[in-house]
């Protein structure tokens, strides 16, 4: 997605991004569901982070994410991970 390209190259990831426009990973990591907005309940995504390993293993999921902060302390738990 030429979107995804852009936000990629306007802040120098150096990583993948994911589209999953068919909803299948979202789907399979749990990333879907019931959440409150405005006061009325309706499904969407979920906010959350998963740190993978080089093996393909999950070692670390962070449900719910608030971005304030979540930044740091990805960064230090992949630190601990390494």
């Amino acid at each position: 997605m030429d979107s995804h390209l852009a936000f990629a190259k306007k802040f120098s990831l150096q990583f993948p991004l994911l589209a999953d426009t068919n909803l299948e990973v979202i789907d399979a990591y749990g990333a879907w569901g019931e959440m409150e907005r405005d006061g009325k309940k309706v499904a969407g995504l979920l906010r959350s982070t998963f740190i993978i390993g080089k093996d393909g293993l999950i070692k670390k999921t962070y449900p719910q994410v608030a971005p304030r902060g979540h930044s740091a302390a990805v960064l230090a738990d992949l630190d601990k991970i390494g």
